[in-house]
């Protein structure tokens, strides 16, 4: 949908008569700023995820060593 350019001057006009930037204060409970705190984070687990993933694998693989070591003896 495209505005003609008086529809946009008259809501440009209005926007400005209401200016709805004075009235945000953003957040005000501390539930609220605990969630917007987080706009900003990208995750970023995978990597820690990873190398947990690397360290049990290394100890299964120690713990199969040694199982198969004790049933050779």
């Amino acid at each position: 949908m495209t505005w003609s350019p008086e529809r946009k001057a008259k809501q440009s006009q209005a926007i400005r008569q209401w200016q709805p930037w004075s009235k945000s204060t953003g957040p005000t409970t501390p539930q609220g700023k605990a969630r917007v705190c987080k706009n900003a984070w990208k995750g970023g687990l995978r990597p820690e995820f990873r190398e947990i993933t690397r360290q049990i694998r290394e100890g299964l693989a120690e713990s199969q060593k040694l199982l198969n070591w004790m049933n050779e003896t």
